[in-house]
């Protein structure tokens, strides 16, 4: 990733764009046995199946929805080193993420809290900040 930060405003916030347009975004990841690396710094070995951790990012929402800050829940919670930055991935393209994370990130309009999102390394749930 680059250190290179796009300005966006809202008029290129929309879903679409091309290849090189970049969005931020921060997400809580939530590993599963069948991820791609089922390990995080958190915990060495993974072994919730994907409805445990569907269940979880569930709570999360229900969290999120009366009240609970993202970004405190991201660094709690998530599997991902992000945590570290409340979850904050900074800017990206569509080409740095996996197509599914990148699909709905780019889908979403700033501010804006995605359902859960499946990808090769768990679940997420993905707020575009960007």
């Amino acid at each position: 990733r680059s250190n290179k930060r796009a300005k966006t405003d809202s008029s290129s916030s929309g879903g679409g764009g091309g290849g090189s347009k970049e969005v931020r975004a921060s997400h809580l990841l939530v590993k599963h046995r069948n991820s791609r690396n089922p390990s995080s710094f958190r915990q060495k070995t993974i072994s919730r199946s994907k409805e445990e951790a569907r269940t979880i990012l569930q709570g999360y929402l229900k969290q999120l929805q009366k009240g609970a800050k993202f970004g405190d829940l991201a660094e709690k919670y998530s599997d991902c080193s992000s945590a570290q930055k409340q979850g904050d991935l900074g800017f990206f393209t569509r080409e740095q993420m996996q197509r599914p994370f990148a699909e709905a990130a780019f889908a979403l309009q700033v501010g804006q809290l995605s359902d859960i999102v499946e990808s090769d390394s768990g679940l997420h749930l993905i707020l575009r900040t960007g």
